[in-house]
């Protein structure tokens, strides 16, 4: 697979975003380990989780536990997948999500996030999303102790503005090395974010990528996804599924991009890994540009 930088890692161009393995919904885990195994073989070297990704309530940490079980139970050698795990969001199993960012929090979630993936440090540990109840540069500043203290090796945000990137930046130093925020076909309001990082030498770790054509479980309400767009045209030119022009449109619109597109069979992440190389031309990426996905 074509490779792309987080810091100073070298990751897979496109990573798996592991969410809905424990989510609503979700497969069982005979099905959740071949999908996170399925990404391996194809090249995925960036697995996305978070504390927050689970069910039920008393099911903190069910995503980390179940990628560190596939990663012990792969074949392959695995030395060279980053896993990045979150802190700072919690669902108290009603369907609902939570925001907690201060300091105390922070640091105990990190701790557990690195006992429950059996690692001496998190390779990348991201702030979830700020909390409006706890001053940025707190929440940011427990990142920098994480750092301090070897808990993490990178530090990275979520769903954050150019001005808390840039606060961020200020108190982290080389130790940020990405942003994720939401950013695809349908929702483009991150293009700021996105350009800033680009200049700071940041990865940008778009989430729910396919937005528009496909429907993330963060995408609120089920609604329609789009048809006929010229994602959908390019894609029968290329002989791929519209999923793969999508992940390749997001691939050129910078170099900073890292796509984690969601899977819960192995076959979709298959599919997805195969975005990595296509090349489109020029026109295309035009083309696509254009685009407004409902």
């Amino acid at each position: 697979m074509r490779q792309r930088t987080i810091g100073n890692i070298t990751v897979g161009a496109i990573g798996l975003g592991a969410m809905p393995l424990s989510i609503e919904g979700r497969p069982d885990e005979r099905r959740a380990i071949a999908t996170l195994h399925a990404a391996l073989d194809a090249g995925v070297t960036l697995i996305d989780t978070a504390d927050s990704y689970h069910w039920h309530a008393g099911e903190r940490g069910h995503n980390e536990l179940l990628v560190a079980r596939a990663l012990r139970s792969y074949r392959g050698d695995t030395s060279d997948v980053l896993v990045a795990t979150k802190g700072g969001r919690g669902r108290p199993g009603d369907g609902s999500w939570t925001v907690t960012g201060t300091p105390e929090h922070l640091k105990r979630a990190a701790e557990a996030s690195a006992g429950r993936m059996g690692v001496e440090a998190i390779g990348l540990y991201q702030l979830h999303k700020p909390d409006p109840a706890v001053p940025w540069a707190e929440s940011v500043g427990a990142l920098r102790d994480l750092l301090d203290a070897g808990t993490i090796r990178a530090a990275g945000i979520s769903n954050v503005t150019t001005g808390q990137i840039r606060e961020a930046h200020a108190i982290l130093g080389d130790g940020l090395v990405s942003v994720q925020n939401q950013y695809s076909p349908a929702v483009r309001g991150s293009e700021p974010e996105l350009r800033l990082s680009e200049r700071l030498g940041l990865a940008f770790l778009p989430w729910s990528p396919l937005g528009g054509i496909t429907r993330s479980s963060l995408d609120g309400p089920p609604g329609p996804t789009s048809a006929g767009t010229a994602f959908h045209d390019i894609a029968a030119e290329h002989g791929v599924s519209p999923q793969r022009v999508v992940l390749a449109w997001l691939l050129a619109r910078s170099p900073a991009v890292i796509p984690v597109p969601g899977a819960s069979r192995p076959a979709s992440i298959q599919d997805s890994a195969g975005a990595a190389e296509i090349e489109l031309s020029e026109a295309e990426a035009a083309r696509l540009d254009d685009v407004r996905a409902p």
